[in-house]
């Protein structure tokens, strides 16, 4: 796990790789070059107790392989079936992001965004 979005994956037909969860946004650590932004902790502890290392997860693509930084770009489902993307959101441990032309969980991740907003859940409530 390297932050609140971004996952290291091993055991991957290419090897080990990063792995940028498709559709969702989460605040930065304030590791390497980037500035520690609200909640950012929170949602790379709450991502590494869901998926902590050596836990099989199912990877769905969706149209775009990869992100300008070289990531690969997957939603990702635990072995009992939930389905991280939508937990960092729906919990507010980030924020949607809709990059085209990877949109299949675009409606379902907004709503569950403004649902998160409205019960004031994660960095709604704790950054604003």
């Amino acid at each position: 796990m390297i932050d609140g979005d971004t996952l290291l994956v091993s055991e991957l037909p290419t090897g080990t790789e990063l792995i940028r969860l498709i559709g969702v946004d989460a605040p930065e650590t304030g590791a390497g070059r980037t500035t520690r932004e609200c909640f950012g902790l929170e949602a790379e502890r709450w991502l590494a107790a869901e998926a902590p290392r050596g836990s099989t997860l199912t990877l769905v693509a969706d149209v775009g392989a990869r992100d300008r930084f070289g990531r690969l770009l997957f939603y990702a489902y635990r072995a009992d079936g939930t389905f991280l993307n939508a937990a960092l959101v729906a919990n507010g441990y980030a924020q949607t992001m809709t990059i085209p032309p990877n949109v299949s969980h675009a409606e379902e991740l907004q709503g569950l965004q403004a649902r998160a907003r409205r019960e004031s859940r994660g960095l709604w409530r704790a950054c604003r």
